[in-house]
């Protein structure tokens, strides 16, 4: 697994080289794998699915704000299983690996069936909460030229939130509802960790927000 490993990751390094998003560089990569191989071994999933899925599972890269981001999954997972036969990567892995890919994103609604999917899932969606997922959430909307907030009802309280329109509003949208989408319990018990981070963080912009009125 090493050597595939160090495969996965040079081919990632460069992808991501060309990739203008911080909060998809080769960092977020690592992370993904980092957590996603704590999550396996906790809940006892098979590393040789797990390890190449988290690794790719963003081989394609396709912003949140192109009109195929519904679809950036299923490039993905298609482009991973292209790489992997290219490296003779055991093909018995390949549907489960496609699989975990297919499933991993928000946008794409795809429900993770098997272990090893969930656990790519989880670990992708823990690393879009607490301090590392404010951290992304203000790296992209600045690539993207967002306002921080809008000065009439940043936190939403009387109207529906759309992160097209501000950075705060993607905690109202996506961050915070995370904890309520994670699978397994390791990931869980993390999430509900980060998302105590993002909640202090929102009750302390709140304050220093409304000191300003």
């Amino acid at each position: 697994m090493e050597k595939f490993e160090q495969t996965f990751e040079d081919y990632m390094s460069e992808v991501c080289q060309k990739n203008p998003d911080p909060s998809h560089d080769i960092l977020h990569v690592k992370r993904v794998v980092n957590i996603a191989k704590k999550l396996a071994a906790q809940e006892k999933a098979n590393l040789k699915i797990v390890v190449p899925a988290a690794y790719l599972h963003d081989c394609v890269y396709i912003s949140k704000t192109d009109t195929r981001r519904k679809m950036a999954s299923k490039i993905s997972a298609d482009r991973a299983v292209e790489l992997l036969t290219h490296w003779s990567y055991p093909k018995e892995f390949l549907p489960a690996i496609h699989h975990a890919i297919l499933a991993h994103s928000f946008s794409a609604k795809i429900d993770a069936v098997s272990l090893e999917a969930k656990i790519v899932q989880d670990a992708d969606r823990l690393d879009a909460m607490g301090a590392t997922g404010i951290f992304r959430c203000f790296a992209f909307s600045g690539l993207a030229q967002r306002p921080l907030y809008r000065a009439q009802d940043p936190f939403c309280e009387n109207r529906s939130p759309d992160d097209r329109d501000n950075t705060l509003d993607h905690f109202f949208t996506k961050l915070l509802h995370l904890q309520d989408k994670l699978n397994t319990p390791s990931a869980r018990a993390e999430g509900e960790l980060r998302l105590q981070t993002m909640t202090i963080y929102l009750n302390d912009l709140r304050r220093e927000l409304e000191g300003l009125n």
